[in-house]
């Protein structure tokens, strides 16, 4: 694809989230997450995507596609590029509120900067979304964890 200058990689993530955002959301996808990594040759800018029902290869297709031609045309300097476009799978990261209502009842990871109830991390049923904190209950008990400690947090798979 586009050859150039390679960017900050956190400022290429940023202009790269703005113009598939929009794509996504057309598309009625939602951006689940992006990153780029950097080598010798080429960025490889890796894309997660999702919907209701879960992702088709055709669905990768379509919007590696047009993100692809966007990005050729909007960022300038980008330098040589692998665009991958796939199914967040059965860990996907949980990254906002939105997020653990969807997946509310189901088996989720999470870890945390500090400890609770003497531990950082867990894995149980999200069972209860709160405007500030989650409750997991696993081993016969719930603990609540505060937004604020929650380093990460993805569905468990299965």
């Amino acid at each position: 694809m586009g050859v150039g200058k390679t960017q900050n990689r956190d400022g290429l993530v940023a202009k790269i989230i703005e113009v598939a955002q929009p794509l996504c959301q057309a598309e009625n996808f939602e951006l689940v997450h992006l990153e780029c990594i950097q080598n010798k040759i080429e960025s490889i800018v890796k894309v997660y995507i999702d919907k209701p029902g879960g992702i088709t290869v055709d669905d990768c297709v379509y919007i590696s596609r047009q993100l692809g031609d966007l990005i050729d045309v909007t960022i300038d300097d980008f330098g040589r590029y692998r665009l991958e476009v796939s199914s967040p799978g059965p860990k996907r990261p949980l990254k906002n509120k939105a997020d653990y209502q969807r997946f509310k009842g189901q088996r989720v990871k999470i870890e945390t900067h500090e400890p609770v109830d003497g531990q950082k991390k867990f894995t149980g049923v999200l069972d209860q979304v709160d405007e500030d904190s989650i409750i997991i209950a696993y081993d016969g008990k719930q603990v609540e964890i505060k937004d604020l400690i929650i380093s990460k947090a993805t569905l468990a798979g299965s």
